[in-house]
């Protein structure tokens, strides 16, 4: 079992040469064999978080650790974290010409084994098939350049064949199901869930409740002015989706603009 913990997480961004305070203390424990949710308001730092533990430049850690069995990850560059096992699923996705989808993915994995352990071009070209066709994603795919002329459902179905392809310890889904419609959803899901084992851990960070629906969270947590503010089971998306934030907020006492509120 593989441990990824986040303690009092402090990140700032620079916005118009001025640090704004995005994360103000995130905490929060995930294990393999665990899949958690995390929920909460537009600007709340859902993503931030995201590219935070993955190392992206652009954020700034002011205090706080990010640890990995143990290791804090702080100081590790992207690549690092990468091959310590950490993936994340972007939203937005980059195109990429030049490199097709085979050449990288073969590349990605192989940067995670020694140099002497390179996988074996038969047993690549085997996993690809077999993952391939979990994602109902046609052979062809594989040729194409990274991500390139590919529709927002194709980038999201891409994101997850190199999910099932490197196969880390933890996956950071960062809003996964935006813009997808619900085939192209259930085929995520799908290969999501083909990942689940007590050696790998999933967060995934959503707006909608429906996500849930198909790949159903052991936790879920809600996040609000940078903090995480409430943790819960399933039914607790479920409560979210019927009632809103607002009344949590009020519930909880917390000092945070929505944009649902009615304004003067």
């Amino acid at each position: 079992m593989s441990t990824l913990e986040i303690k009092d997480l402090k990140v700032t961004v620079t916005e118009n040469e001025q640090e704004r305070l995005i994360l103000k203390g995130v905490n929060l424990t995930l294990k393999t064999g665990e899949t958690h949710a995390i929920m909460g308001p537009n600007g709340t730092g859902k993503s931030t978080l995201s590219e935070t533990i993955m190392g992206n430049p652009a954020y700034h850690i002011i205090s706080g650790q990010i640890l990995l069995d143990g290791e804090n990850l702080v100081k590790k560059t992207v690549d690092e974290r990468a091959r310590a096992g950490l993936f994340l699923a972007m939203q937005y996705p980059a195109e990429i010409k030049g490199v097709t989808n085979i050449e990288f993915l073969r590349a990605a994995i192989n940067a995670r084994r020694a140099t002497d352990d390179q996988i074996p071009v038969t047993d690549f070209l085997d996993r690809l098939d077999e993952k391939l066709a979990v994602l109902n994603m046609s052979d062809s795919m594989a040729e194409r350049y990274l991500n390139e002329g590919f529709s927002g459902g194709e980038k999201k179905r891409n994101e997850i064949l190199q999910l099932l392809m490197i196969q880390p310890k933890f996956a950071i889904l960062d809003e996964i199901d935006s813009g997808l419609d619900i085939d192209a959803l259930q085929v995520v899901a799908k290969g999501v869930n083909a990942m689940k084992s007590p050696d790998f851990g999933t967060l995934m960070i959503t707006h909608y409740q429906r996500l849930l629906n198909y790949i159903v969270p052991d936790f879920v947590h809600v996040m609000m002015d940078g903090r995480i503010v409430k943790t819960g089971d399933a039914q607790l998306a479920h409560t979210l989706e019927a009632e809103g934030y607002a009344g949590l907020r009020d519930e909880l006492g917390l000092d945070v603009p929505l944009t649902d509120d009615d304004v003067d």
